[in-house]
């Protein structure tokens, strides 16, 4: 693939998936097999904060489609505690329990190993900083992109034409 676009779209998923993949090891390391690497890094994105289960996509604590399952999880493993609003019955608020501070607080020793560590990869603060500027503005332009898709117009009842606007 001569594409950088494309490596970098690549490089991008493969370096979240081996990431998933290290901090499985690590949850086998400290002997959990009750919460799966997906949980364990929205719990710690979760942190001090107590919000509702809606908020943890809208946050980026999860960028996943099934939270709800997630969630009901890690609830169910204790790692969280779940309420209802008093203000609003619908919504749930979640945050962690105990066993899940204690957890979060493992996989932040982690994250201070690994960055730790990168000076032996050659791989700088400045680096990163770049790679995260970067990645900003991939985001952006993606957000941008997103916008701007030509959706597709419905038919027009009984027609095998799009459907006209209104106000043309």
């Amino acid at each position: 693939m001569d594409n950088p676009y494309l490596q970098v779209i690549s490089y991008v998923e493969r370096i979240h998936r081996q990431f998933l993949e290290v901090v499985k090891l690590e949850l086998e390391g400290f002997g959990i097999h009750d919460i799966n690497n997906v949980q364990a890094m929205m719990l710690f994105n979760i942190g001090d904060a107590e919000m509702t289960v809606g908020e943890l996509t809208l946050r980026g604590c999860y960028l996943g489609s099934n939270v709800s399952y997630n969630v009901r999880k890690m609830v169910e493993n204790e790692y969280l505690a779940h309420e209802r609003s008093v203000h609003d019955r619908r919504s749930i608020h979640v945050r962690l329990t105990e066993k899940g501070i204690k957890l979060r607080d493992s996989l932040t020793v982690m994250h201070r190993r690994h960055a730790e560590m990168l000076s032996q990869a050659a791989v700088s603060a400045d680096d990163l900083q770049a790679a995260g500027v970067t990645l900003r503005r991939l985001e952006r332009f993606w957000i941008r992109a997103a916008d701007l898709v030509q959706r597709p117009q419905p038919l027009a009842p009984g027609s095998s034409s799009p459907a006209q606007p209104l106000f043309a």
